[in-house]
């Protein structure tokens, strides 16, 4: 196989990539809450859980800590 085909070759392939991962890219759109929404952000489509979220109060109280831990020691 010549190099010029190998080339034209990947670059094809290459190119077919980045298309595809461009069109399956899914970003949230920007836009204004309102009261409608009852001032909570919609859940994205993938979490659909029937059950309430309950904070894990260890993961809670590491992020404290971890904030703290963060703070200048003057």
């Amino acid at each position: 196989m010549k190099l010029e085909i190998a080339r034209g070759l990947f670059l094809a392939g290459a190119l077919a990539v980045a298309s595809l991962a461009v069109v399956v890219w899914e970003q949230p759109r920007m836009q204004v809450l309102s009261a409608a929404q009852g001032g909570h952000c919609p859940l994205p489509r993938v979490a659909k859980t029937s059950v309430a979220a309950r904070p894990d109060h260890d993961l809670l109280l590491f992020m404290f800590g971890m904030t703290q831990g963060l703070k200048p020691q003057s």
